[in-house]
């Protein structure tokens, strides 16, 4: 069972702006990747289901979260089918990820009272998901669809939360120009774990990063 309620869960997303997130296949290292994000300032963290013992991993890194990180929402993404989302939802997701929208994931996620950001590119696809419980949805992928979609979605669309995922830099310019076009957060993976800083053990970059981000989302909703 989630950890931290549904409704404090899309807070703690929203008031960073920051949905940072990672795989890897060892504990030690997601472990320091998620300690050194917590210490920069996140306070949601999706684990992304992509590795043949990304279940076990994720078990552990629950368990530490419990015990280490206080406040934080522990999600999990890349969520296909309705079982895989109740199987990590038992195993005490606070949120699911998709890449696209699986309503049967949804139902398995609104009978749980976690929330799920099903991937989603089109306004009938917000619509669609939305419909299906989404509170909030990730538009994916970022860098194709473009922040330019976000700005006229919101026009027929005003009140619809969205979280952009793919393509999002931890610059000035990045953010800006996706907080600008109205989004309730960002996902960034690789761009704060690039594989050099990972093999190189620099959890102290890594935290930077993270604060620096979060510092220019704050900055750019208090102009």
């Amino acid at each position: 069972m989630a950890n931290i309620d549904q409704e404090t869960t899309l807070i703690l997303i929203n008031e960073t702006g920051l949905l940072p997130l990672f795989y890897h296949a060892d504990f030690g290292i997601v472990r320091e990747v998620v300690s050194a994000s917590y210490r920069g300032g996140a306070r949601a963290f999706e684990f992304t289901n992509r590795g043949a013992n990304a279940y076990e991993v994720f078990v552990q890194l629950v368990d530490f979260a419990k015990s280490s990180l206080p406040g934080m929402a522990l999600g999990i993404g890349t969520v296909y089918d309705a079982e895989t989302a109740q199987k990590y939802i038992d195993a005490g997701a606070d949120f699911v990820v998709a890449p696209f929208t699986n309503p049967e994931v949804g139902k398995v996620c609104v009978r749980a009272g976690v929330p799920w950001l099903p991937g989603t590119a089109t306004l009938t696809e917000i619509f669609n998901a939305t419909q299906h419980g989404a509170k909030v949805v990730k538009l994916f992928p970022g860098e194709v669809v473009g922040s330019v979609f976000v700005k006229a979605a919101k026009g027929p669309m005003p009140h619809v939360k969205i979280v952009v995922t793919g393509g999002v830099q931890p610059t000035r310019q990045s953010i800006e120009e996706w907080f600008g076009a109205g989004v309730y957060g960002v996902g960034m993976g690789s761009n704060l774990f690039p594989k050099d800083v990972i093999a190189s053990e620099n959890w102290a970059w890594i935290e930077q990063k993270v604060s620096e981000s979060i510092a220019l989302i704050a900055a750019f909703r208090a102009e």
